[in-house]
């Protein structure tokens, strides 16, 4: 069975604005270098191109009125009520095109679920996905239109039973919001503390209610958190959560955030373990929906997704990246000559494990025994 990826260039004409930390020509030096591997034009890869979703599949989650401000935005005109949509904000900056970026965004995702689900597709990946914090009526962290959702809607609609997982640096609120009160999705998201970042929740007592009860599921991180304390997570709640609940799909938010040297968040997480984490993943030989997320180091978004597309691929690569690549990346002024960086994670601080052992506890006590 063919694996898909979405080639994001199309999307490079869209721009937040240039002292916005989300950059889009990060999904164009990912693919690159994915490229530069030869890991786009090989046996059983399906390159796919962006589609716009329709209204139709927008309001599964988002409310209409939010998507006409967001239309009107678009446009150029001027929307009395943008800011209760979180629009026009200096994380949410309206820009020309930027209902076009969500939905195109949103339908990646989307044509993913609909290829895991018709079986044309294993894997699907969508690096521009992942938009985890765009909340029914609102814009939230750089996140217009929540791809994440409106795939896991479609692949609920089919009948599946879905684990989504999140390990990008800011917990992945949108996501969590959506399947609250339901069993049919497990959310699970390793993030940095919300005392320290946005958007201020994601702790371990927020578990879900009703029918969700011990769905949502929640590892608040310490700054500071290096490969040891994502071990712990991996080892002790992401996995055994996911045995627990038996998903027949599974979604992953692939933010390369939480990695060390990112420009916004402040945990520590080395490309290794990234790596690794991945091929956990793989591992369990379920049907996978992969989206992007955060990543404000652009040379960590794409030697991250990069390894990610690899081990998707059953492919290990070599650590020194390709020279063509450097010299497309040195147009950004961007520069990385080794694909997982440089020596061994050093351990976290006693302080920072013993936050993260907190975390861990209260999870593995309270809420893993309620997963069914």
């Amino acid at each position: 069975m063919s694996n898909c990826i979405v080639d994001p260039r199309k999307l490079l004409s869209f721009d937040f604005g240039e002292y916005h930390p989300f950059k889009t020509y990060r999904l164009a030096l990912a693919y690159d270098l994915m490229d530069a591997y030869g890991l786009i034009d090989r046996d059983g890869v399906i390159v796919c191109q962006p589609r716009e979703a329709t209204e139709e599949e927008a309001s599964t989650f988002h409310n209409s009125g939010y998507l006409e401000a967001l239309r009107l935005a678009d446009s150029g005109m001027w929307v009395p009520n943008q800011f209760t949509h979180g629009l026009g904000t200096p994380d949410n900056p309206v820009f020309p095109g930027v209902y076009e970026w969500g939905m195109l965004v949103a339908g990646s995702s989307i044509d993913g679920a609909r290829q895991i689900l018709s079986g044309e597709a294993s894997i699907a990946f969508n690096p521009s996905g992942g938009l985890h914090h765009a909340m029914p009526a609102r814009a939230s962290g750089f996140c217009h239109i929540n791809d994440v959702v409106l795939a896991i809607n479609v692949l609920v609609a089919g009948g599946k039973r879905v684990a989504y997982v999140d390990i990008d640096a800011h917990h992945g609120d949108g996501v969590q919001h959506a399947y609250y009160s339901t069993d049919r999705v497990l959310t699970i998201s390793a993030h940095q503390d919300g005392h320290t970042i946005f958007p201020g929740t994601g702790f371990p007592d927020e578990a879900g209610k009703d029918e969700g009860r011990g769905y949502a599921v929640n590892i608040p991180l310490p700054p500071g958190s290096r490969d040891d304390v994502y071990e712990a997570v991996f080892s002790e709640v992401i996995f055994p959560a996911l045995v627990r609940f038996s998903p027949d799909v599974i979604v992953t938010q692939l933010g390369a955030d939480a990695l060390i040297g990112d420009r916004v968040a402040s945990l520590a997480m080395s490309l290794d373990m990234f790596e690794g984490y991945v091929k956990r993943i793989r591992a369990l030989k379920l049907p996978w929906l992969a989206l992007g997320g955060g990543g404000y180091a652009v040379e960590n978004v794409a030697r991250a997704w990069t390894l990610a597309w690899a081990q998707m691929n059953d492919v290990t690569l070599p650590n020194e990246i390709p020279p063509l690549w450097q010299t497309q990346a040195a147009a950004y002024k961007i520069s990385a000559s080794s694909l997982r960086g440089g020596g061994e994670s050093k351990p976290s601080p006693h302080r920072v494990l013993d936050a993260a052992r907190r975390s861990i506890d209260a999870v593995v006590e309270n809420i893993l025994p309620l997963i069914g």
